[in-house]
């Protein structure tokens, strides 16, 4: 008997009927024995929002309801986002996904709680676990032990001058685990592992927008992961596919991009300094007054990660390519669609360019993805 599990990208409905957003995907989601997605808002009445929450949707309460109409089994809220309107919102956001039929992992009232597996049994008895952390952290969005907030993974960057000789020029950049957090992942997926058949990994971390690259730490993090015993890791945040590489035989996904995630513009938002910041980091980024995704145009390439399971193992790995319009509503792409190729066509590149050892090879509508030794 062979079992499907399903990873998408970051997912933040702000529209009348969020139930839009997945109209071209449940069927798909819903028929996964599990699917994992990566929440960007809040879904509450009310809240506070932090001075350091930089983009803050607050999403109606009732649309977590369609998270679990759309075939949602768990959502990782370890993100920039999950103490976005205080740790009250937080609550009531796990609470009405729960109400939903849907698990929360990587976030919570303290550390302990943030840094509880969501595990699930399948019919044959396989146990598979997930796990959730978060790289990108406005101050005091972790978790402690009397704290509020989410799994931290955080990460620490030192710029080198090249030219000691030449003041000004561009700079190296370095960046490192921060050693206790890489310490309680490790310690994580060990304890997990010893219970369960399957541990997967949800990372919230990366260089948003920046074609490709991939920092020092996502490489020393993933290896301690899958060292550590993690059979998958999902990255997120980033807004564009990343790379895909294989450590050991193990995938690790550096971005999924967006999945469902609406994103309004208007001329005073796009004139704003911080906005024009963020928008030099995209390729050909232009602002779209009259659209519900206004990312870059590489944002619009996307996928679903799947993993097949058969007797306690992951017996092959691939994507189904998406492509979003203006509306901001994920389709999977069939081979007859220019764009599923482009989407192979990006991730083919991006994973070369980072010099990663990803292969994609299309079987249908299914793209696997080998390691290439």
């Amino acid at each position: 008997m062979s079992y499907t599990f399903l990873a998408t990208g970051d997912i933040a409905p702000d529209r009348p009927d969020p139930d839009e957003c997945f109209s071209e995907t449940r069927h798909v989601l819903s028929e996964a024995d599990i699917a994992l997605g990566q929440l960007e808002t809040s879904f509450a009445s009310k809240g506070t929002r932090l001075p350091q929450a930089r983009h803050a949707v607050l999403t109606a309460p009732e649309a977590a309801q369609s998270i679990g109409r759309a075939g949602y089994d768990i959502i990782s809220c370890a993100g920039n986002h999950c103490l976005d309107w205080g740790p009250e919102a937080l609550a009531e956001t796990i609470e009405n996904l729960n109400a939903a039929g849907v698990s929360v992992v990587g976030a919570g009232e303290n550390i302990l709680v943030a840094r509880k597996p969501v595990i699930t049994e399948l019919p044959d008895g396989t146990r598979i676990a997930v796990l959730a952390y978060s790289s990108i952290l406005p101050q005091d969005y972790w978790a402690t032990e009397s704290r509020a907030g989410c799994a931290p993974m955080r990460a620490h960057t030192v710029y080198e001058q090249i030219e000691h000789d030449q003041p000004g020029t561009p700079a190296r950049i370095h960046t490192f685990a921060h050693q206790e957090d890489l310490l309680s992942l490790r310690n994580d997926i060990r304890s997990t592992k010893a219970s369960c058949d399957l541990v997967f990994v949800s990372m919230h971390w990366g260089i948003h927008f920046i074609r490709a690259t991939i920092a020092d730490y996502q490489r020393e993090v993933a290896r301690a992961a899958i060292r550590a015993g993690a059979d998958a890791v999902f990255g997120h945040h980033a807004h564009i596919l990343k790379g895909v590489e294989f450590i050991q035989g193990k995938p690790v996904f550096h971005s999924l991009c967006n999945f469902a995630c609406d994103l309004r513009m208007d001329p005073e938002h796009a004139a704003r300094k911080s906005f024009k910041e963020i928008q030099k980091l995209g390729e050909n980024w232009e602002p779209d007054f009259g659209s519900l995704y206004n990312f870059p145009p590489a944002s619009r390439l996307s996928m679903i990660a799947k993993l097949d399971i058969a007797d306690g193992k992951v017996t092959r790995t691939g994507f189904l390519p998406l492509f979003i319009d203006r509306d901001a509503i994920p389709r999977i792409q069939t081979p007859e669609n220019p764009q599923f190729q482009a989407v192979i066509d990006y991730l083919r590149d991006v994973t070369q360019e980072a010099g990663l050892n990803g292969e994609f090879e299309p079987s249908g509508d299914f793209v696997e993805a080998r390691g290439n030794p």
